[in-house]
């Protein structure tokens, strides 16, 4: 039987981190994740599998599965993300021009995507387990206008990007392309791709100057319960296609996420913990 119960044990002298009770997420934590029923947990964790039963065999999904932790190591990973006096996660700086962008040593990530994808859901979501870090978030497309800095503690940084398409900043631009193409210490750009509607027109550009700066990125697919799994489906499938032939620098497998239900949420906070060297790993393969 399914369990998270045997990772989530407190060894003798372990710190237990005091959690603000206000809007924090119900499924914030593994710990919570592990009351649910075996099979939804999976599917929170590892929210592709759970598309597996509607597959024909002839379709190869390895690429889907290529970064596949084990529990240990998202509750590793998710430690991070608990905020302590030695370890502060707190928002940090906008900024609008690279001569703005703070001076910072440790390793970044960020991510991009067309207004109203979910970015700042998804990093909300990613800090639930702090909820006192402010990640404005609007139903208004074209909210976020600056490059705004997260640090999390001393060991990486997340910046959340200005969204391109509808309401974009008149200078957006000017804004990202000097950041992606000189930030030195950026390890990795997350591209969100909205699963219920798919690739857009934006989207394939934005991916286009992902490859011309040459440099890691990965994508991330939003708001997979906002449509059924047919269409889930259909647009996985046209975004692996996609990336098999029109990338090279992109990572084979997307990311699987919903901030309303937490699914995917786990897997990519560790995955952010990986990249970033905060962690490491014991296995990252299907077991």
């Amino acid at each position: 039987m399914f369990s998270l119960w045997p990772c989530l044990r407190l060894r003798p002298g372990t710190r237990v981190h005091a959690i603000s009770r206000q809007r924090v997420h119900k499924l914030a934590s593994l710990k919570k994740a592990a009351t649910l029923p075996p099979k939804k947990v999976q599917s929170l964790l590892y929210p592709f599998g759970e598309l597996e039963a509607y597959l024909d065999r002839s379709v190869d999904w390895t690429q889907f599965k290529l970064f596949h932790p084990s529990l240990e190591d998202m509750v590793k990973a998710e430690k991070l993300f608990y905020s302590s006096p030695s370890h502060k996660i707190d928002y940090y700086i906008s900024a609008e021009r690279m001569e703005h962008v703070p001076a910072l040593k440790q390793p970044e990530v960020c991510f991009i995507g067309r207004s109203n994808v979910g970015k700042s859901s998804l990093i909300k979501g990613l800090f639930s387990l702090t909820p006192e870090v402010e990640v404005r978030v609007s139903k208004t497309p074209g909210h976020t206008k600056k490059m705004n800095f997260f640090r999390v503690g001393k060991v990486f940084t997340i910046v959340d990007m200005p969204g391109y398409g509808h309401r974009a900043p008149k200078d957006f631009v000017d804004m990202v392309e000097p950041y992606l193409y000189t930030r030195k210490n950026l390890v990795r750009t997350f591209l969100l791709v909205d699963g219920s509607v798919g690739l857009q027109k934006a989207d394939l550009i934005a991916l286009e100057m992902c490859e011309e700066i040459r440099r890691p990125y990965v994508i991330v697919v939003t708001k997979i319960d906002k449509c059924g799994h047919g269409a889930l489906l259909t647009n996985l499938l046209n975004l692996q296609d996609v990336v098999k032939t029109q990338t090279a620098s992109c990572f084979p497998q997307p990311f699987l996420v919903s901030s309303l239900q937490f699914c995917g949420i786990y897997l990519l906070r560790c995955f952010i913990s990986h990249v970033t060297g905060s962690i490491r790993l014991t296995d990252t393969s299907q077991s």
